[in-house]
Order: C-alpha cells, then structure tokens, then sequence
C-alpha cells in the first residue's frame, strides 16, 4: 500500500530525512517511532504532497505521490480536527462536501462514519459538548468520510485518560480488521507494542531498526530484564559482568539482561554480597528495545 525509497528532504544544511525507506502491505498497521525532530511529521507532509522531497520514490496503492492519492489518503491530525460549533453529522458532511461527495453517497458516508467510530447517536450534538475521547473519535471519522486506503493516524491518544485511550485502540483494531491500512506514530511504546504488526525506529530522518516486535528484540538478546536498587551499583555492574549479564541504565534505574529466566531467590543468590534494596523482573519490552536501537548509532540492517 506504501512504498518509500531513499527518500531525502532536508532544510539548507540540516537533513530532515536521510535515505528514508519503509513499506507497508495493506491491512498492516505500521507504527513509526521517533523523537521530537527525528522527521515523523516531515515524511506525513510528503506522503500528503503537502510538502515535496529532494529526491526519492513514494508511492501510495502503486500510484507516487500527487495530487490524485491525497483522495487516498485519511489524516487523523495530532491536534483534534473539529469545528467545535457545528455538530458531528454537520462536521462529517462539510469534510466530505471537500473530497466531492454529494446528495445520498454523502448522506450514507455521513452515518456510516459515526456508526463506524461509535457517534452515531451524538449525530446532532455540537462537537464542543463532547468529551475529549469523543471528539479524537470524531476527528477519526472525518479522516474516514472519503473512504481512504490509507489512514495516518499522528500520536492519536495523546492527551486522553486511560479508558478513552482503551476505546479507541479497540476501534483501531476494528478498522484494520476492516482492511484499512493505517500508518501510526505515537510516543506512547505500549500503544505501539499492542496495536501494530511492524513498528520503524526513526533518528534524526533514518529509519535505525524496522520490523516485527519479534524481529526488533534481536535488538535486546535477553530473555527477561531485572532492575535492581542498590546502594553499591559499582559492585553490583561488577558482579553482572562476572555473570556475563550486560547492564544498562533506564532512567537511572540499574538494570541487568538475563540471558535465562530465574527465580528471584536465584537472582539474590548471585548478588549476596551485595544489598539489594529492589528486584523488579520484566520481560523485554518495546522501551528496551527502543532505547537501544537509539542508543546505538549504526543503521540496523
């Protein structure tokens, strides 16, 4: 559905995207992860023909970029896209009087919409009176009001508590079952973790590390994660290293890759002469992950 190859764009000096390559088939939700800066928001322009690259292919259902496949392309902005004073059906048909729907083909997409993301009885209600969660829902259908092939979803549930946050990943989920491509970016690793079926790691405008969340944690070769609080953390990174364990810092958190699962009673033997204040085990999760491969200044082939 989206084919991108040695894509570069850059602002004078400064390189916003550095050989940029992905692809996404159709029905995959992709999640594309990144920092403040590392060119998410840049390649969404690109892919919109909303800004035009320096040189490299992108090509949206076989077609590149143009003024034809913006029709096939729903963007879910980060900021919600509503106009507060209209109502949601009055939303829904001034979106799609812009993309060239008319009389009943409008009227039905209009409802189908709301049906679609759970608004169709807030049909004749003024956006402003809807709650946040309600309105990022909003702002989803009028994304969905032309029928798009592909949909960009930009850190959707940024700013919701966490049961409107459940909400609307449940209809993420309904959507891709549904057949839609989705392109997702998002801070928020977990939503990454749970949602998509291949996630991109994105620096400074190159694409680090790409794949399944299974491919990704070659990334980390451990089977689980132990963080430890300690009062002695030279002694205790000393005796990891004896173990052959590799120890990194998250947050300032010490913690130790395990190559096997062991109980605790096991890990707190092999630090016995050492104080252990806090055991935490984990499995290896996308923040590990990501933190590594951003830590790390190779491109991963």
């Amino acid at each position: 559905m989206l084919n991108i190859e040695h894509l570069y764009k850059s602002y004078g000096r400064t390189a916003i995207l550095d050989d940029l390559n992905l692809s996404i088939a159709t029905g995959q939700i992709y999640g594309l992860l990144g920092a403040n800066g590392a060119g998410k928001t840049t390649t969404i322009n690109v892919l919109c023909n909303l800004l035009k690259a320096d040189s490299g292919i992108v090509q949206v259902n076989g077609q590149a970029v143009s003024e034809k496949t913006k029709y096939w392309i729903g963007v879910a902005p980060q900021e919600t896209l509503v106009y507060r004073s209209l109502t949601c059906a009055e939303n829904l048909g001034f979106f799609a009087s812009l993309y060239g729907l008319r009389g009943k083909e409008k009227t039905r997409q209009v409802r189908y919409c709301l049906e679609a993301v759970g608004l169709a009885d807030w049909a004749a209600s003024l956006a402003e009176t809807l709650s946040g969660g309600m309105q990022r829902r909003l702002s989803l259908a009028i994304a969905l009001v032309h029928q798009p092939k592909l949909l960009i979803l930009d850190e959707p549930t940024t700013g919701l508590d966490v049961e409107a946050r459940y909400e609307l990943w449940n209809l993420i989920r309904q959507l891709k079952n549904q057949g839609i491509t989705i392109l997702l970016t998002t801070h928020l690793l977990d939503e990454a973790e749970r949602l998509c079926d291949r996630i991109g790691i994105l620096k400074q405008g190159r694409l680090l590390a790409e794949g399944t969340l299974t491919e990704l944690r070659q990334w980390v070769p451990a089977h689980e994660v132990v963080t430890v609080q300690t009062t002695q953390s030279e002694a205790a990174i000393a005796r990891a290293t004896e173990l052959g364990f590799v120890h990194r810092r998250y947050g300032g958190d010490l913690a130790f890759w395990l190559p096997q699962s062991l109980e605790l009673k096991e890990i707190v033997a092999l630090f016995e002469t050492i104080p252990l204040t806090s055991i935490a085990r984990q499995p290896v999760r996308l923040e590990h992950i990501y933190l590594e491969v951003t830590h790390t200044s190779h491109v991963h082939a």
